[in-house]
C-alpha cells in the first residue's frame, strides 16, 4: 500500500508550493523541493492543468515518449482516498482532507445526518439539491478558496456544465470562472485568455475531466483511452507552442490514477446479508476505500466476517488508526473528521471493490476504478514545463 507523502511529496505539498509563489501563504505544508521556487515566485502566469485520472505509472508505461512524459520531472502521491472527491478540494483549497475535511464521493456528515454525495452536491438517498443558501459545502468543509488567499488574480478554466453547480461555486471566492466548452481546443483556448488577462501576475487553474470519464468507462487500458491520451498530448503541445514568450509556467498533474477491475473483483454488500447487518448506515467513501459504520454491539462480529470472508479481497483497518498516522494529512484535523472517516476502513488489495447500493441506486459498473492504495492509483505525475525556455 502506498499512502500520501504530506512531508515533501503529495499534491497537498505542490499547492504549497504555488499558495507561496503566488501570495506568500503558508499552508503548513512543505512546498516541494523539486520545483524552482525562485522561477514560480517571479513567473507572470503560473498554469495548474489537472488532468482528472492520469496516474503516472499509466502515464509512463503507454506514453513514454509523449511530450507530457518528457517533461515530467517526478511523481506525487495523492490523498487518501485517492479520489476526485477529496483531491479536487485540495486543488481547490490548498490542503489535504486532514483541513477540509472531505473524504470520498459518499460522505457521512453527522452534523445534519445524513450522507452526501460530495461533488454534486446531493443527498445520496433520491439525489435530491442541497440549498446552498441553508447548508453551504464552506460550511461543511470549514476552510475558504485558495483563491481568496492569493495575491495573483485567479482564474478556473473548468468545463461549462460543471462551472455553476453548487460545490464549484462555493469554492471559487474571488477566483475568475472561465467556463469552457469545444473540448480540449475550448480548454487550451480558455488558458490562453487567462494567460493574456490583465498586466499582472495571474494563476491559473485547469481541470480536464474527459480521461477520467473514458477510464472509467472503457477501462483505463483500453483503446479508447490511448486514442484520448494522444489526442491530449498533441494538443498540450500546442499549447506550449503557443505561449512560447508568454512568461508561463506550465504545471500538470492529477488527482489519482486507475485500476481495472472485473466482475469477479466486485463485492457487492447485498450479496454479504450477515455484513451487512452489523452497518449502522450504508458503506461511505470510495469503493476502493471503505468507511464503515459499525454497530456497536456487532464490531466482534463484524471484524469476524471481515477477516474470515474477506480477507482475500480486504485489509481491515480502525479509521482512527488512519487518522493518527496521518493518513489524511498532517497538523490539526477539520474538527468532524473523526465523523466522517467511520469506525472501520476496507483497504480493497489488488483491483477489488466493494459497494452497497441504495434504493433507486445503479449497480456500479466501472471498469476503471481509483481511491485505492495502488501505485498505480497514488501516484501522479509532475510534469513542469517553462514556456520561455
Amino acid at each position: 500500500m502506498i499512502f500520501p507523502d504530506y512531508h515533501g511529496g503529495s499534491i497537498a505539498n505542490l499547492m504549497s508550493s504555488i499558495a507561496l509563489a503566488m501570495g506568500g501563504w503558508e499552508t503548513g505544508y512543505l512546498p516541494l523541493a523539486r520545483l524552482d521556487r525562485e522561477r514560480l515566485g517571479r513567473v507572470r502566469n503560473l498554469v495548474l492543468l489537472v488532468v482528472d485520472g492520469l496516474g503516472y505509472l499509466h502515464l509512463k508505461g503507454q506514453a513514454p515518449h509523449s511530450v507530457l512524459f518528457r517533461h515530467c520531472v517526478d511523481s506525487l502521491t495523492s490523498v487518501c482516498p485517492s479520489t476526485t472527491a477529496t483531491a479536487i478540494p485540495t486543488f481547490l483549497t490548498g490542503l489535504p482532507p486532514q483541513q477540509h475535511g472531505l473524504t470520498g464521493w459518499f460522505t457521512y456528515f453527522a452534523e445534519v445526518g445524513t450522507i452526501l454525495t460530495v461533488l454534486p452536491y446531493t443527498t445520496r438517498l433520491g439525489r435530491m439539491p442541497i440549498d446552498d443558501r441553508e447548508l453551504n459545502p464552506r460550511r461543511l468543509s470549514g476552510v475558504p478558496p485558495l483563491y481568496d488567499r492569493l495575491a495573483a488574480q485567479s482564474h478556473l478554466v473548468i468545463p461549462d456544465w460543471i462551472a455553476g453547480t453548487t460545490f464549484n461555486r462555493a469554492f471559487t471566492g474571488a477566483g475568475r470562472l472561465r467556463p469552457y466548452r469545444g473540448g480540449l481546443q475550448g480548454m487550451f483556448q480558455g488558458i490562453a485568455g487567462a494567460v493574456d488577462a490583465g498586466k499582472g501576475r495571474n494563476f491559473i487553474y485547469a481541470y480536464w475531466p474527459e480521461f477520467d470519464s473514458l477510464s472509467h468507462q472503457h477501462g483505463v487500458g483500453s483503446a479508447e483511452v490511448a486514442v484520448h491520451l494522444a489526442a491530449l498530448d498533441q494538443a498540450f503541445a500546442g499549447l506550449v507552442e503557443n505561449l512560447r514568450g508568454t512568461d508561463t509556467q506550465l504545471l500538470v498533474t492529477a488527482d489519482h490514477g486507475f485500476v481495472d477491475t472485473t466482475p469477479e473483483r466486485t463485492l457487492r454488500l447485498s450479496a454479504h446479508p450477515e455484513l451487512a447487518e452489523t452497518l449502522m448506515m450504508p458503506l461511505c467513501g470510495e469503493p476502493r476505500l471503505a468507511f464503515c459504520y459499525v454497530h456497536p454491539d456487532r464490531t466482534g462480529h463484524f471484524e469476524h466476517y471481515v477477516t474470515d470472508r474477506l480477507g482475500e479481497a480486504a485489509t481491515l483497518c480502525r479509521s482512527a488508526q488512519l487518522l493518527n498516522e496521518g493518513r489524511f494529512g498532517l497538523g490539526v484535523a477539520h474538527p468532524r473528521l473523526h465523523d466522517r472517516i467511520g469506525h472501520y476502513a476496507l483497504l480493497m488489495k489488488e483491483n477489488y471493490i466493494i459497494t452497497s447500493e441504495l434504493p433507486g441506486e445503479r449497480p456500479l459498473s466501472h471498469i476503471g476504478v481509483h481511491g485505492g492504495l495502488s501505485s498505480h492509483e497514488m501516484y501522479v505525475p509532475l510534469i513542469s514545463l517553462d514556456c520561455n525556455a
